[in-house]
């Protein structure tokens, strides 16, 4: 079983990991959330387990509500804080390719996963801080201007753009 690490980025793997676990199970949305939050009481040892154990009867009723208790008490307030900073202050560094702008940005997505941004703003972030360049790249990707698209279709779009430039 999976084995919780106190450190900032062990809350975040162990949730990770546990995911990649449980999600190999090819199960529907209602019982993937439904064994999600019988198989995570399994997955904790010592702190952690006994945190879940204390926790007020009915408190967690769904999965988002047991990652954000868990990611609450394991991943302290001002590391979260810097990380959400990290992502709202993103910046293309120097001649950076759109594949490595996008591969730095989801990374940081993925270090702070209780970021509470919206991924219309995601985009609009990372859209507002690459170069005029790749900015006209998506934009012509998107057969317009990205900002006319939905969330998805432009996560999509820069995506493909993304591997498209990685393969080049």
């Amino acid at each position: 079983m999976l084995i919780p690490r106190t450190s900032v980025q062990g809350s975040n793997q162990h949730l990770k990991d546990f995911l990649k676990l449980v999600d190999s199970l090819d199960l529907d949305g209602k019982n993937r959330e439904r064994t999600r939050l019988r198989l995570f009481q399994f997955s904790l040892h010592d702190q952690a387990s006994n945190w879940l154990e204390h926790l007020p009867i009915g408190c967690i009723t769904t999965w988002e509500d047991l990652t954000t208790h868990f990611l609450a008490q394991f991943f302290p307030p001002g590391r979260t804080a810097k990380l959400r900073n990290d992502i709202l202050m993103f910046q293309q560094h120097h001649e950076e390719s759109l594949s490595k702008v996008w591969t730095r940005f989801k990374d940081l997505l993925q270090k702070v996963p209780h970021h509470g941004i919206d991924c219309w703003l995601q985009i609009q972030i990372c859209y507002d801080h690459v170069s005029f360049h790749i900015k006209c790249e998506i934009d012509r990707a998107a057969g317009g201007k990205l900002h006319n698209k939905n969330a998805d279709e432009s996560w999509e779009i820069i995506e493909n753009l993304a591997i498209y430039d990685h393969e080049g």
